[in-house]
């Protein structure tokens, strides 16, 4: 099936900040760089599939992202198209083979979708964004306006475009933020460590980068408990354990920041998220930690938006200064769309959640922009990793023991401190 788009706006622009970063991981990952690609399953009521297919190029002409490639060193929008659509009868079937492949970046449209028919009714429309015009929270923009254009509904404003964002940027307000962001940065630099995990310590496995899932319900009530007793974020609670447990000293650790911040962004299909930068003295009691962790957390969320050139410059001056690259190497990212809110619980609760704990092995690719990544999901915490830097005995033995850290911290104020049973010392 064919869709074919005329939307408003084509014109040509500098790469946005999210997208150039996005853009640099994407070039030191490939070929394996459909690990950026990701999906989404659209449930609808039964509908026509061409009503459907009219929706999908209503969407496309919306959100100019949907009709930009990536060519001439910058970003390329267009007004008129055609999208090929497929179709499958089984809607987790049609993401897998939807993300799989690596996009064109420069010749195929960064949106990929299938309808999955039955009965002559479309009841879900599978959609694979490339990363380089979508993030997460675009992605939900997308799905949402989806929703309603297969309704009948047309969204009731107009929306913000991603070609605008680069203008924006490219401009004095836009080099300004930009100017704060790399104060930041440049001061950061200064105390940081060189890497996170300077040291090969192993040969690597066959492939060398493998993910480790752990799905455990006693640490997602330690976290809570933790949020709920020192008046933060579960997100910034497990920030903080990862910079405790990723080093000795000042941990550097570059957690992923939405970068949603601004009104005119709330509605944006484009990539926005960035990595910011968080250093920390590690070195202390994690209750201690934790509270230093909070204002430490709020200059690297802030940070997140910045101007990757900048940064670059940022690197480069202090990789000469010390006569070696400085990088962390280590990133946190947090993919929940909601944050599931502080609440305390019983000790007793967190004894009988341990023995729920499970660990997986989903992933396994050849390359990886980076050492070592968590990433937080509904599903539990992983860990991808190169092996050459930790191996895969060492990729468990750490989230087991990010488990500990938290079940001891929540135990420890916990107003009986019976401390951890058998099962939590594994």
């Amino acid at each position: 099936m064919i869709v074919e788009f005329a939307g408003p706006g084509a014109g040509t622009a500098p790469l946005t900040w999210g997208q150039a970063a996005i853009w640099d991981a994407v070039q030191k990952t490939a070929p394996d760089d459909h690990y950026f690609n990701f999906g989404r399953i659209v449930r609808i009521p039964a509908t026509e599939p061409g009503v459907v297919l009219d929706a999908l190029g209503r969407l496309v002409e919306r959100h100019g992202a949907f009709r930009t490639l990536v060519q001439d060193g910058g970003q390329r929008q267009h007004e008129r198209g055609r999208l090929p659509v497929q179709a499958h009868d089984d809607p987790d079937t049609a993401l897998a083979e939807l993300t799989a492949a690596r996009f064109d970046y420069a010749a195929e449209w960064p949106l990929r979708a299938s309808l999955v028919v039955r009965d002559g009714l479309v009841r879900q429309v599978v959609l694979a964004f490339c990363h380089l015009a979508a993030d997460g929270l675009g992605a939900e923009v997308a799905v949402r306006d989806l929703r309603l254009l297969a309704l009948g509904r047309a969204p009731r404003t107009a929306a913000p475009q991603q070609l605008d964002l680069a203008r924006w940027q490219a401009g004095p307000e836009g080099r300004h933020v930009a100017a704060r962001a790399a104060e930041h940065w440049a001061q950061a630099h200064e105390r940081m460590p060189t890497t996170m995990f300077p040291t090969q310590v192993a040969a690597p496995d066959t492939p060398p980068i493998w993910r480790a899932l752990l799905h455990s319900p006693a640490l997602e009530l330690a976290v809570r408990a933790l949020a709920a007793r020192h008046a933060t974020s579960t997100s910034t609670v497990l920030l903080s354990a990862v910079a405790k447990l990723a080093g000795t000293g000042t941990s550097a650790v570059l957690p992923i920041v939405a970068n949603r911040f601004r009104r005119e962004t709330l509605g944006l299909v484009g990539t926005l998220s960035q990595e910011g930068l968080l250093t920390l003295d590690t070195d202390l009691p994690f209750a201690e930690l934790l509270r230093r962790a909070v204002p430490a957390a709020m200059r690297a969320y802030r940070s997140a938006f910045h101007d990757p050139a900048d940064r670059a410059r940022v690197v480069a001056a202090e990789s000469a200064r010390r006569g070696e690259p400085v990088h962390p190497n280590c990133c946190f990212n947090d993919l929940r769309f909601a944050d599931p809110g502080p609440a305390p619980c019983e000790p007793e609760e967190l004894e009988r959640a341990l023995d729920k704990t499970t660990l997986s092995w989903p992933m396994s690719q050849d390359k990886l922009n980076c050492r070592f990544c968590v990433h937080v999901t509904p599903e539990g915490v992983s860990l991808t990793a190169d092996t050459r830097y930790l191996p895969r005995p060492a990729i468990e033995a750490w989230l087991r023991g990010l488990e500990s850290t938290l079940v001891e911290a929540a135990l420890a104020g916990a107003p009986t401190g019976t401390g951890l049973s058998e099962a939590g010392r594994r």
